[in-house]
């Protein structure tokens, strides 16, 4: 087995995998700022020949009347009599909403945009409170093509269509060469069970408010600063059945998350599709019923938080996007000894990933 050693800084230099390709050196894309100029004399009241009268002018103050009816009905400026006192109670809240969920288990579909163009593909997939993970990306014929695990210390890739076999530690950048998106392994792991990953800060360096919307009828954004001028803006919706209950009852949904380092975005992830999900049923395979090995544990207790259907995470200004869309999901799956490590089978490169966040 032929071993050999590759370094770098981040995921720009790339490992084979199934969204593998080479990213070009992300730049800074300021816009021109655009200005809308209306027509001229649209501001101005003006009879608009026979028809523009008196009589027109109330039809059509009467039908934005209307239009404005229909649109509070909907939603609009509404605010939850009872609101949150602090973003840490917020963020208290949001963790308690899904704390019975310890792990997640999911069958979804990938779809990354980026530099070396469209990738698309299966996975099944295991996540674990606070860092390990589990890909497993397969071929439309159920044939695994490749698998990343990390332990929360140690990160393994094994691509089987090329026979190499990356082994290093668990950070962000060597996640990233398979992900192909700048996210901690705490961080994924916190968005595929629907929570938001929280920047260590001070208490006084958080805050939240409640934003209205003139159709949706709003969410709470909460604010915080961490070390080296990190922050991040964390949206947060109550489930609609919870809208008029005291804010010590409302259960939150993670909506959308953003990260800067300084005066650039890192990423920002998007979560939908909201829906209730169950504990994976604890269920013998064929072969433990043949060989009468018990079934699995399960690695949680029982629980029916919701989990999204669809996650997206992007990096603006590089333009990466990565979107999972589960088809299957599951709280607290049996968790085998060791499935989140990996050994290299015979006939494979190994090389070792060393890079540093």
């Amino acid at each position: 087995m032929d071993t050999t050693s590759i370094q770098g800084a981040g995921a720009s230099r790339g490992l084979p995998g199934p969204l593998a390709g080479p990213p070009a050196p992300a730049e800074r894309l300021t816009p021109p700022a655009e200005r809308l100029t209306p027509p001229a004399g649209a501001g101005a009241l003006r009879p608009r020949g026979p028809r523009g009268g008196l009589g027109s002018g109330l039809g059509g103050l009467r039908g934005s009347a209307l239009l404005v009816a229909i649109a509070c009905a909907a939603g609009c400026a509404r605010t939850p009599p009872s609101l949150f006192p602090s973003a840490e109670v917020a963020l208290d809240r949001m963790r308690a909403t899904s704390a019975c969920s310890r792990a997640v288990q999911g069958e979804a579909t990938l779809d990354y945009f980026g530099e070396g163009g469209r990738v698309r593909g299966k996975m099944l997939y295991l996540g674990a409170a606070p860092a390990r993970l589990r890909f497993d990306v397969y071929s439309p014929f159920g044939v695994t093509l490749s698998t990343l695990t990390s332990d929360g210390e140690r990160f393994s890739l094994l691509d089987l269509r090329t026979k190499e076999y990356f082994h290093g530690p668990a950070t962000t950048c060597n996640v990233e060469r398979f992900t192909r998106v700048p996210v901690p392994p705490f961080a994924l792991v916190e968005l595929l069970r629907g929570q938001a990953p929280v920047l260590v800060h001070a208490p006084d360096q958080a805050h939240v408010e409640w934003r209205s919307s003139f159709f949706g009828g709003g969410r709470y954004v909460l604010e915080v600063r961490g070390a080296h001028s990190a922050r991040q803006e964390i949206e947060l919706k109550p489930r609609p059945e919870d809208f008029d209950k005291p804010y010590a009852e409302q259960r939150l949904r993670v909506e959308s998350v953003r990260v800067w380092q300084e005066d650039y975005e890192l990423y920002r992830a998007e979560l939908a599709g909201h829906r209730t999900a169950r504990r994976r049923p604890v269920e013998p395979t064929p072969e433990e019923v043949e060989l009468g090995i018990p079934p699995l544990p399960p690695s949680g207790p029982i629980c029916d938080a919701e989990l999204p259907r669809r996650v997206r995470i992007s990096v603006p200004e590089s333009g990466q996007d990565l979107v999972i869309r589960n088809e299957q999901i599951w709280h607290n799956p049996g968790l085998a000894e060791g499935v989140f490590r990996q050994t290299p089978p015979a006939g494979v490169t190994v090389r070792e990933s060393v890079c540093a966040d």
